[in-house]
């Protein structure tokens, strides 16, 4: 079976471990694109996009430690 290419935003919430309302603060915000469709307008993830959100948090914590080495010694903690 091939992985969806869509994704709801329950789904989003549960495999970055956050909140739906987090999700939906997330796409409202256009941090993490998605898209609305059908007549309800149900909002939709691309999981590349998906992917794209969880690499860009990545370099940006990664700047964020270089930048305040002290923080990564509170990860240990």
């Amino acid at each position: 079976m091939t992985a969806e290419r869509f994704l709801q935003l329950g789904d989003v919430a549960e495999i970055l471990n956050i909140s739906a309302s987090q999700t939906y603060a997330l796409v409202r915000s256009g941090e993490l694109p998605a898209i609305k469709i059908g007549g309800r307008g149900q909002w939709r993830v691309e999981r590349s996009a998906l992917e794209d959100y969880i690499a860009r948090c990545y370099e940006q914590t990664r700047a964020f430690l270089r930048a305040e080495p002290q923080a990564a010694d509170e990860l240990v903690e």
